[in-house]
């Protein structure tokens, strides 16, 4: 059993240039910064260079490291990837999430959309799981892509390339 979790936003940027900030190791946890319960995400580790079967690090401000290994890689229109290494109590809940990006271009800019699928450790926690993942986990990936849209609106930004 798994429960999904959606984001979309309109962003004023093309599309490489989104997917070069949702991708990007150094600027992606400013703009992850979590709620609720959600932890905010502090650091990205790469073990290669990003690519199908290649793994990164996630730490996050609780403390907890998580493990995501990309599953599609194919610049600038879908970047996925399968996230494991929960911990307590969210283990309890979850087993792993599959995330999914796509990114595609528009009359004033990128449309992204982010998806989420969560395999659930047991199906009888679903509507705690539920709960928890649809009104914390949906809310802090729609602030993820607030935050980027704002940092391409911040003055002095040269990452919204040409339009």
């Amino acid at each position: 059993m798994s429960v999904t979790c959606s984001a979309e936003r309109s962003l004023p940027c093309t599309p490489e240039v989104a997917f070069a900030l949702a991708t990007d190791p150094d600027r992606f946890p400013g703009f992850f910064t979590g709620f609720g319960p959600i932890p905010a995400v502090r650091g990205i580790r790469l073990h290669a260079p990003l690519a199908v079967g290649s793994q990164r690090r996630v730490h996050n401000s609780d403390g907890s490291v998580l493990s995501e290994r990309i599953t599609a890689h194919d610049p600038p229109v879908r970047h996925a990837y399968t996230l494991s290494g929960f911990r307590p109590p969210f283990a309890w809940l979850v087993n792993r999430g599959e995330s999914n990006w796509t990114f595609a271009g528009h009359e004033f800019g990128s449309r992204v959309r982010w998806d989420y699928e969560f395999t659930l450790s047991r199906r009888w926690l679903w509507p705690v799981a539920a709960l928890l993942l649809k009104l914390f986990m949906t809310r802090a990936m729609h602030r993820c892509l607030k935050n980027m849209a704002r940092s391409l609106d911040a003055p002095g930004t040269a990452a919204a390339g040409p339009r």
